[in-house]
């Protein structure tokens, strides 16, 4: 009778053998987490400010952009950006003013995150806003620094022109001189306006600018400084 038990125990632990639905699966993929990746998220803003001076009168497409981190990036407790990070772009597009129509225009995109350590970075940067930078504006979502109109600024040079002229005339020649001399000063003026370029954009050295990042940017987190400032300009 034992013997009939342990044969009939060995054949059926054969038969589980050699039935693959039995076998646990050591081939499972089961997902793991590298505690060593990060992410800057799409969306994430930072602040740099220029290490050298950037304008519509005297920069050219194509020329770069030199920047560095003012204030570290931190999310959920871990540095992604440290303050004084070095960022890198590019001038996608310049235009001056226009002396009748047509405003100056900046456009640059930051390109490339140089961490002290050398490691870098590839990412997707626009200028959100130019709190640093006078009498301009972001206009669009690719980041165009461009200047504020100065329609009210050459209508009152025509009209300063043109009271000038009213003057003169009246002096010299009573009411229908003065008449003359607005009609001329108002010409004048006109043409001064006219023939005056509008506003330069102009960003100076140490100008602050808040970039955001497009989209995404993984990270590799043993590379990446987890204290806040990883390098001081003054040294």
């Amino acid at each position: 009778m034992r013997v009939t038990l342990a044969m009939l125990f060995l054949a059926a632990l054969a038969l589980a053998q050699s039935n693959p639905a039995t076998q646990p699966n050591t081939n499972a993929s089961v997902p793991a987490t590298n505690a060593s990746d990060l992410t800057i998220p799409a969306g994430t803003k930072v602040p740099v400010a220029l290490k050298h001076a950037v304008s519509s009168k005297g920069t050219h497409e194509g020329d770069g952009v030199y920047a560095e981190t003012t204030f570290p990036v931190v999310a959920n407790g871990r540095v992604l950006i440290p303050a004084g990070t070095f960022v890198q772009g590019r001038i996608s597009h310049i235009q001056r003013g226009g002396r009748i129509k047509g405003r100056a225009e900046v456009l640059m995109h930051f390109t490339t995150l140089i961490y002290p350590s050398g490691y870098t970075v590839l990412l997707p940067g626009a200028v959100e806003n130019a709190p640093g930078v006078d009498k301009t504006s972001v206009k669009d979502e690719e980041g165009t620094i461009r200047s504020d109109s100065q329609k009210s600024e050459k209508i009152g040079t025509v009209a300063s022109t043109a009271g000038t002229g009213a003057v003169v005339g009246g002096l010299s020649n009573g009411g229908k001189g003065a008449l003359i001399g607005a009609g001329v000063g108002g010409a004048v003026g006109t043409a001064i306006a006219m023939l005056t370029r509008g506003n330069d954009v102009k960003l100076d050295a140490g100008t602050t600018l808040e970039i955001v990042i497009q989209r995404e940017v993984p990270l590799d987190a043993s590379r990446v400084p987890a204290t806040t400032r990883a390098y001081s300009s003054s040294q």
